[in-house]
């Protein structure tokens, strides 16, 4: 892991076509910009994690769990 100091308006490249930049610090929140190409995926990180945990919750579900909730369906049917 690369750890370096910026201050406001500077910048970092990573390889060639992408350039974060440090566009404002305000106490303990800095704002980034990043120029990038269009083909390049730019996501939060808590953002990925929640949709990650929110999709394993959705393909963990109990088979058991589900045909008692089907059942359960069935029932108000009638």
């Amino acid at each position: 892991m690369l750890v370096i100091k910026r201050k406001t308006n500077e910048s970092i490249l990573i390889g060639d076509n992408i350039e974060v930049i440090i566009s404002e610090i305000s106490g303990d929140k800095v704002k980034i910009a990043i120029n990038a190409p269009n083909d390049v995926k730019i996501i939060r990180k808590e953002l990925k994690e929640t949709l990650e945990f929110n999709k394993n919750a959705v393909t963990n579900i109990n088979k058991d769990k589900m045909n008692e909730l089907k059942a359960s369906f069935k029932k108000i049917e009638k």
